[in-house]
């Protein structure tokens, strides 16, 4: 899957969203779109890393203990 994939199923996703708002204003969008997206992106990248840790920090990008600190947020790792 591309990138342009991903970012048409993020539109696509989102604009089933608003059209289940029925007119009604969301708030904390943000938020609940990164709180919806993070867990399942931890735990595919986990998988393809072998659940090394600093593999997939690498591949997200981030710190080896920011990642640490979000499995543990996700309940991902004890």
């Amino acid at each position: 899957m591309s990138k342009k994939h991903i970012e048409d199923a993020v539109r696509s996703s989102m604009q089933s969203y608003f059209d289940d708002l029925s007119g009604t204003e969301p708030n904390n969008l943000h938020e609940l779109v990164i709180r919806v997206v993070e867990k399942p992106l931890l735990e595919v990248v986990m998988q393809h890393a072998d659940h090394n840790q600093s593999r997939a920090a690498d591949w997200l990008g981030l710190n080896r203990n920011t990642l640490r600190k979000k499995l543990l947020e996700h309940k991902l790792i004890k």
